[in-house]
């Protein structure tokens, strides 16, 4: 869906009405810095991560995608151009290539070490570059030790919340994500049931093959599809509830699917509590939201807080941080 089309739907969710719980439901939701505090600093970066940490999160999320040499290297997509600057290394300017409708580099083409060559860079329109290219591609195991440090330094412990990215494909190319990835968890002494991990994904089929082999909780995101409308003018999630709650401990939802076409909110946090799923929203961003509609990302957040979902993610952990407080408050 396109960015323009995403902001005229959301326009259209919240203009006809407003949610009318008089609390916050959940009054202790975990803030979950999405690819850490990347409204601030580039994001998937051991800096971003420890920004985010030091701002309060809860737990910290990376994104997976996998080298040629098989390592879990942290970005958001496998291809490169977005967030780094590999195309200003004339070293690889032969890797580019096409796939899918797209040319660029992509992670699957790259050693770790040509990997550790490249810097970051801030993807999103609008917000600071002057932290462009400072900042080098870390690898999971990289992110896993920051957490573990932190933790240790500020005396709690911080989770991690990692998704594997297009895990089908990386399986088409001969990796076995989820050998990867429970070798991982292993390695760092994280597939306990009382580690503070949650893995996701929106492909259902890591998700059910990893389902007898981890203690940890499965999170299956889902994302609305605007084609199918129901009854209530709530729109379906591409995944049902009852469909993911045979193999997921929980649902991490786009927020849109929290309500309606009026914008009143639907059933589909009593619906996902009802199957036993706990339910984490995304995305909310300090600096996109409904400007004629609320006066900050804040303001936006506690809308759907109202609901009682049981944490969030957010690129502006320190907002998210100020809201759950608000939560507290409330109760």
């Amino acid at each position: 869906m396109s960015r323009i089309r995403m902001l005229a739907m959301v326009l259209g969710l919240y203009c006809h009405g407003a949610i009318t719980y008089a609390d916050c439901p959940q009054s202790d939701p975990i803030v979950i810095a999405h690819r850490g505090a990347s409204g601030y600093l580039p994001e998937h970066t051991l800096a971003a991560f420890k920004l985010a940490i030091q701002m309060g999160a809860d737990y910290v999320e990376p994104d997976l995608v996998i080298t040629k040499d098989g390592e879990f290297v942290v970005r958001h997509d496998h291809y490169l151009s977005k967030t780094t600057d590999i195309a200003d290394k004339p070293e690889f300017s032969n890797r580019r290539r096409d796939l899918d409708g797209r040319s660029d580099w992509f992670s699957e083409d790259f050693t770790l070490a040509e990997i550790k060559t490249l810097r970051a860079r801030q993807p999103f329109r609008g917000r600071s570059r002057e932290h462009d290219g400072k900042h080098p591609i870390p690898r999971f195991q990289d992110v896993i030790e920051l957490v573990k440090s932190e933790s240790e330094r500020l005396g709690k412990t911080v989770g991690i919340y990692p998704e594997t990215k297009i895990p089908g494909y990386f399986e088409s190319l001969g990796f076995d994500v989820d050998d990867m990835l429970i070798a991982m968890l292993k390695k760092n002494g994280l597939n306990k049931s009382n580690s503070k991990v949650f893995i996701q994904s929106f492909e259902p089929e890591i998700l059910r093959s990893l389902r007898s082999r981890v203690n940890v909780p499965l999170v299956q995101l889902v994302s609305l599809d605007s084609s199918q409308v129901k009854e209530d003018g709530s729109y379906q999630s591409s995944i049902s509830l009852d469909e993911l709650s045979e193999y997921a401990d929980g649902v991490g939802a786009a927020k849109w699917l929290l309500v309606n076409q009026q914008g009143k909110a639907n059933d589909f946090v009593s619906r996902a509590k009802r199957l036993g799923l706990f339910i984490h929203s995304w995305t909310f961003r300090e600096d996109a939201f409904p400007e004629e509609l609320f006066s900050s990302g804040g303001e936006e957040l506690k809308f759907f807080l109202k609901m009682g979902i049981d944490g969030y993610f957010t690129d502006f952990p320190d907002i998210g941080v100020r809201a759950k407080e608000w939560c507290r408050r409330q109760s």
